[in-house]
């Protein structure tokens, strides 16, 4: 995350993919590090701390903590390390050096330090692009004083009202890409298994990445690299520009998080979703399913068909084939609906077993009635609803169907939907 601002729903789709992969990993018995690393100096934080009039430090501070509330209210897991690029300057420098001995970088000596692309034999592997393609349409800046107009900042000279850091080049910042090569390879090691991001990342954030690690370490970087599907908003690319950019904040203020967070699992991680107010509502009704097969069981421990275990398991060893997964869940809400009528105690050992597996996913972890009335409060009053519902049993006791009907139409009215059954009356709000 680059916190210059409230994380948007594409970071999200990056949160929550990765919070179902660490999910998966850990279950499957993995030992895994988990790394989500902060950027809190660049461009557009020193920009917007500048329209603020606060230091760029105060800015920062306040969207990680705005970030961390986002992502709670999702339901992702905090990642075992967070670093800052601020606490890593001194190992920036560190390989920044490396590879200037290594003459894969160079200082020209007005403050900056360049990557020396062309000496990066496999640049382009990551993004499957070839170096003299590249070059085409390349330019340098006036200000900058590059080799090859492929060649990156490693680290940018100081410039007035800009943070700083002392450097053997002078005082000055480090670029991104080197943020990010520092901070993985300090908490990882020089090769780890799995590099993650979003698509927009491949080229050229990650492919300098690989570049930069490897000239300084000799080492192979990652092992694996996994790119989360974008977010497109009713079939368009997500842009301030068209309307369409939506903060985390802004989605759940009209929407239940389990809903937005199934809305970004359902989907294969690596599938562009499209977030639209009809996929929200098909996100919702897929998860009332399910609550409403969880509804009124005894709690139970999980147990039940294995088959389903091992369809579930098959599904997310799959590179992480959630699609199929939740297929599988809705395979066993319909045996749970069916086992109720039978068997109760089986319905809610499946039931159990179907809330464990849902688990993993980060959702199915309320209770029914609590999912299934959301967004009640504030939008009705609870109080008045369970007064009418009380009257209209009143009613029935009396064999008044006529008014016992009136109330029932009056909370239809509402948006409250009653259902009756063995174990009395319960409701819900209706599909907004």
């Amino acid at each position: 995350m680059t916190v210059y601002d409230y994380c948007h729903i594409g970071h999200a789709r990056v949160m929550v993919t990765f919070d179902m992969v660490a999910r998966w990993l850990r279950y499957s018995g993995y030992e895994l590090i988990y790394v989500r690393n902060i950027t809190d100096v660049d461009d557009k934080i020193i920009r917007r701390a500048n329209e603020n009039g606060e230091p760029f430090s105060a800015l920062t501070d306040r969207m990680i903590t705005a970030m961390h509330e986002d992502e709670a209210r999702l339901n992702v897991l905090r990642p075992d390390e967070e670093p800052r690029a601020t606490d890593h300057i001194a190992g920036m420098h560190a390989m920044i050096q490396t590879l200037v001995d290594k003459e894969f970088a160079y200082a020209p000596g007005n403050g900056d330090v360049y990557y020396r692309v062309g000496k990066f034999a496999n640049y382009g592997k990551l993004s499957r692009r070839r170096i003299e393609e590249l070059r085409i349409g390349a330019r340098v800046e006036v200000a900058e004083a590059k080799e090859d107009p492929l060649d990156f900042v490693l680290w940018k000279g100081a410039k007035p009202g800009e943070p700083s850091w002392n450097s053997p080049w002078g005082a000055g910042r480090p670029g991104w890409h080197i943020e990010c090569s520092v901070m993985s390879t300090c908490c990882l090691g020089d090769t780890f298994d799995i590099h993650g991001g979003g698509p927009d990342l491949v080229f050229p954030h990650h492919e300098n990445e690989i570049a930069q690690s490897e000239a300084a370490t000799g080492k192979p970087y990652a092992n694996i690299w996994m790119h989360a599907g974008a977010v497109r908003v009713d079939g368009e690319k997500m842009s301030k520009s068209l309307g369409n950019f939506f903060s985390i904040r802004e989605v759940l203020e009209k929407y239940h998080p389990e809903v937005v967070r199934y809305l970004l699992t359902a989907s294969h991680y690596r599938s562009p979703i499209n977030y639209s107010e009809e996929s929200l509502r098909e996100a919702k009704g897929a998860l009332e399913r399910f609550y409403h097969a969880l509804k009124g069981l005894p709690p139970a421990a999980a147990a039940g068909d294995q088959t389903f275990v091992e369809r579930f398991t098959a599904a997310m060893d799959d590179d992480f084939n959630t699609p199929e997964a939740c297929a599988v869940l809705f395979d066993m809400a319909r045996e749970i609906n069916r086992l109720r009528e039978v068997n109760i105690p089986a319905a809610a050992s499946l039931a159990a077993g179907m809330k464990k597996l849902a688990n993993l996913l980060g959702v199915l972890l309320l209770e029914s009635d609590e999912f299934l009335r959301a967004g009640a409060e504030g939008r009705i009053d609870s109080i008045h609803v369970e007064a009418l519902i009380a009257a209209r049993l009143n009613a029935r006791a009396e064999k008044n169907w006529t008014e016992s009907d009136r109330i029932r139409d009056q909370l239809a009215a509402m948006g409250v939907v009653l259902e009756d059954g063995k174990g009395g009356t319960t409701w819900r709000l209706d599909a907004e």
